[in-house]
């Protein structure tokens, strides 16, 4: 979002599951990884993340592995990104707690977003102005974290059926957007 900064301390900078991280940096985010170190034998470092526009990229190949989880989050990157962000190599999407391919580009479409699915990924276009909706996890704990994320785009109100699932991954993960200044209730 314009003008902010945000500071992650401690996150896992495994090269293997970075791929997102890689991602950002190629649409243009201004990623910067602090004080690199060893904890419980894994590399961690804090990030610092400062607001730039975003562009489109293309996420494929080598890259899918290091990043499948995250893509329902990089598809509301990508709306408001300038261009076009093509997944592809992605029909892993398929077979997850839901058809994230499906269920992305569905409950991203409620809130404005263009997305066109394709067999194996999807296609975004951006910019898109996100309105507020309301939208269902189908389940789905990345979704739903993805959905969340979206919402503090969108313009108004965003409400978020079966967002109890995120407690599957991330039982603090309302209290991490509160804490960033987000307004959020349960389901």
């Amino acid at each position: 979002m314009p003008g902010t900064e945000i500071r992650l301390d401690g996150v896992g900078v495994n090269p293997t599951r970075t791929g997102v991280i890689d991602v950002l940096r190629a649409m243009g985010a201004a990623v910067e990884e602090a004080a690199p170190r060893e904890e419980h034998g894994e590399p961690v470092a804090d990030l610092i993340m400062r607001a730039r526009p975003l562009r489109g990229t293309q996420i494929a190949g080598a890259l899918i592995p290091r990043l499948i989880d995250e893509l329902p989050v990089l598809a509301v990157a990508a709306t408001q990104a300038e261009g076009v962000t093509e997944v592809r190599d992605a029909a892993e999407l398929r077979v997850k707690e839901t058809d994230r391919i499906a269920t992305v580009a569905a409950e991203l479409g409620k809130l404005g977003a263009r997305i066109e699915v394709l067999p194996d990924g999807f296609r975004v276009y951006g910019p898109t102005p996100l309105h507020g909706a309301t939208v269902s996890s189908h389940g789905d704990h990345r979704l739903a974290m993805a959905l969340a994320v979206a919402g503090l785009v969108a313009e108004g109100e965003t409400v978020i059926q079966g967002s109890a699932c995120i407690d599957d991954s991330y039982p603090g993960f309302a209290a991490a957007l509160a804490a960033l200044g987000a307004e959020c209730a349960s389901d």
